[in-house]
């Protein structure tokens, strides 16, 4: 797996000595899982294929035939206006997957699309059948993970519909990095952003000469250094503040939610 798009890692993958897998560090830093549950998950994400950035997974329309699991690198959700714009609604960092009831979709209401070069694995949909009915621990955590994901939603629309552009920005980032940390692609207060401005300012709303200035507000802050594909967090409560974060949505446990 290429380690470009993912940081150097702060051990959070190799405290508990078991694995470095991102699918097992994200469910158990929601639930507890047992040794066959995580047999089985490593399993299930074995053999990703690599997929460069700007390709589509599935495309609005499509008919869903699997899930599809990012162990490396940042996909997105997004959907395309008739003019071509385009409005980014989630991110899927290593450990996330996607449509975990696609079976119950007769067409993809939205398209999901890699961001960066990413490692990928689609799971058929029997597989994900067998897994919900036989293991109740995964069940359960990968309900929970869905609950994340509509609490996570709505602290986007709020982003979107009531903080500043400056605000948007800072709060991202800060939930990029406990995202991140839970899944053990953090260095410290650092993690790769190897995407765009333009594809932050799809994400926030605004346009790449406002993410541009913005960016550069926060530098000038000293809260944040941005190379091409790297981002340190240079005050984290300075930032948290501007940004009127709280990761109570994230709902992690332990370490991951210091």
């Amino acid at each position: 797996m290429q380690n470009d798009d993912t940081g150097a890692g702060d051990g959070t993958a190799r405290a508990s000595g078991r694995t470095n897998n991102p699918l097992i560090l994200k469910l158990e830093s929601l639930a507890p899982l047992s040794d066959d549950d995580r047999a089985v998950l490593e399993r299930i994400s074995a053999n990703p294929q690599h997929v460069e950035r700007g390709t589509d997974l599935i495309r609005e329309g499509d008919k869903p035939d699997g899930v599809y699991l990012i162990l490396d690198g940042i996909a997105c959700r997004y959907k395309l206006r008739a003019n071509g714009a385009r409005q980014i609604m989630a991110y899927l960092v290593p450990g996330d997957y996607c449509d975990l009831d696609v079976a119950m979709l007769k067409a993809m209401d939205h398209a999901i699309g890699t961001l960066s070069a990413c490692q990928v694995v689609r799971i058929d949909l029997d597989t994900i059948q067998d897994l919900l009915r036989g293991h109740p621990n995964i069940t359960h955590a990968l309900r929970l993970a869905t609950l994340v994901d509509e609490a996570t939603l709505r602290e986007w629309v709020v982003n979107l519909g009531r903080r500043s552009g400056e605000e948007r920005i800072a709060h991202l980032m800060c939930e990029l990095l406990l995202r991140l940390r839970a899944v053990g692609r953090t260095a410290g207060d650092g993690y790769a952003l190897p995407i765009t401005q333009e594809d932050l300012a799809d994400t926030t709303g605004l346009t790449s000469v406002h993410v541009n200035r913005m960016l550069r507000g926060l530098r000038e802050r000293g809260l944040i250094e941005r190379s091409e594909r790297q981002l340190q967090i240079l005050d984290l409560p300075r930032l948290e503040a501007l940004a009127e974060f709280k990761p109570n949505y994230l709902h992690l446990v332990g370490r991951d939610a210091a």
